[in-house]
């Protein structure tokens, strides 16, 4: 596999036409821009202004949200480049758009497991919960950037092949790099531990715990509802996670295997690259997910966004009242 997007596998399979994923990409990001848009945006506002209880796992949702609006804001080129199969910007942009794709999944994957295992430990350690300090969960949302931002740098690099001899393409169109395939088996590797098999096993593990936990006896500080939230938030986080991210986790394994001709049989090498279109659109969906999180299971985020909403509402009608009267 050269500079170009098509290996020996496909070619010999007649798999290289996908003409079905301009459509099915185009669809899915107008679906996904408005209402994520919105969504992220309020979340984010929010979060940030009106939230002073901070230690329920809302630094890291406020991550989540603008991991989220990152992409988000990047869908319009997305979808302006499927609809005409044509790139009049320049390469840098269609890299930084490429990025924030891969950016957006793994930090969200990061943060979705940082959110389920602080909620279950806070429940399970409840006096440690009341000294925990908010400077705990910046540091480790800092921690969190760089090293997913530096992991995610292969996913443009390797894809870069292709604005060299095609600059007009972008996205799917891109070509591929050779990889020597201790490098590859290296990435996908690597790939699939930190960004699926732990943090699946993070969410997994505190799921149980938090299920376990609603059938001990209450302890100081802790109700019987405040369980039951938790246990919300991180089936939440769960559902999330397995909706969005398990299918290209799985299908990722096979995809990248076929791009390098290492998987030969037709039908495998057919049915992956006609799945992974579908796997990273389930991947975007998370982007109008999480701010269904944030609403149904965080009850200060509930709270707050009523509580705004009828001031809002309140203030709208007294200046109506009075403009009125004025007018009498």
């Amino acid at each position: 596999m050269g500079s170009n997007s098509t290996s020996t596998a496909e070619s010999y399979c007649n798999a290289t036409h996908l003409t079905f994923q301009y459509s099915l990409y185009a669809t899915t990001y107008i679906f996904i821009f408005i209402p994520g848009l919105l969504a992220n945006s309020a979340a984010l506002w929010v979060l940030c202004r009106f939230i002073s209880k901070k230690n329920k796992a809302i630094i890291f949702m406020i991550n989540l949200s603008v991991a989220d609006l990152a992409h988000v804001l990047s869908l319009p080129l997305r979808i302006y480049y499927y609809i005409n199969r044509h790139w009049p910007f320049q390469k840098a942009l269609c890299l930084i758009c490429f990025y924030l794709k891969y950016l957006n999944m793994y930090a969200s994957i990061c943060f979705l497991a940082c959110i389920s295992l602080q909620r279950c430990l806070f429940l399970l350690k409840p006096f440690k919960a009341r000294n925990w300090k908010r400077r705990y969960d910046v540091a480790i949302s800092a921690v969190i950037w760089v090293i997913v931002g530096t992991a995610c740098l292969p996913f443009p690099i390797l894809r870069s092949a292709g604005l060299a001899n095609n600059s007009e393409s972008c996205f799917a169109d891109l070509g591929y790099k050779q990889m020597d395939t201790v490098d590859m088996v290296t990435m996908v590797t690597v790939a699939e531990l930190a960004g699926f098999v732990i943090p699946v096993i993070i969410i997994a593990c505190c799921t149980w715990k938090t299920t376990i936990s609603l059938k001990q006896p209450p302890i100081a500080f802790q109700g019987i509802s405040e369980r039951k939230k938790a246990l919300r938030m991180v089936f939440m986080c769960a559902a999330v996670f397995i909706i969005c991210f398990t299918p290209y986790h799985i299908n990722f394994i096979f995809y990248t295997m076929a791009k390098e001709s290492i998987i030969t049989s037709c039908p495998i090498v057919k049915s992956t690259l006609y799945f992974h279109p579908f796997c990273l659109c389930l991947a975007s969906i998370c982007c109008l997910l999480d701010p269904i999180l944030y609403y149904f299971m965080a009850s200060e985020f509930r709270d707050q966004l009523s509580r705004h909403s009828s001031s809002v509402t309140r203030s709208r009608l007294m200046s109506k009242e009075s403009g009125s009267s004025m007018v009498s």
